[in-house]
């Protein structure tokens, strides 16, 4: 199986994906934006995304991680 690398993404990119994953905007604060999907029996996932430039491997990951993701399938979603 290949591993692919995560690309530098930015903000908005990432928002894209994550919309396309059923997460809705609720709020933007500054630079930062909430993002929430309603799962099934009252589970809400909430995830915060900076609308910077560039965002760095490690907080890409916990952002993927916060979605309920994994890596193979966040990347399908780009």
């Amino acid at each position: 199986m290949e591993t692919r690398k995560l690309p530098n993404l930015s903000g908005r990119e990432i928002c894209k994906a994550l919309y396309k994953d059923g997460f809705q905007m609720v709020s933007q604060t500054g630079s930062h934006i909430k993002l929430k999907k309603h799962k099934k029996e009252g589970v809400v996932l909430t995830v915060i995304v900076p609308n910077h430039d560039s965002i760095r491997k490690g907080l890409l990951k916990a952002i993927i991680k916060q979605s309920g993701n994994d890596k193979h399938s966040f990347l399908k979603l780009l």
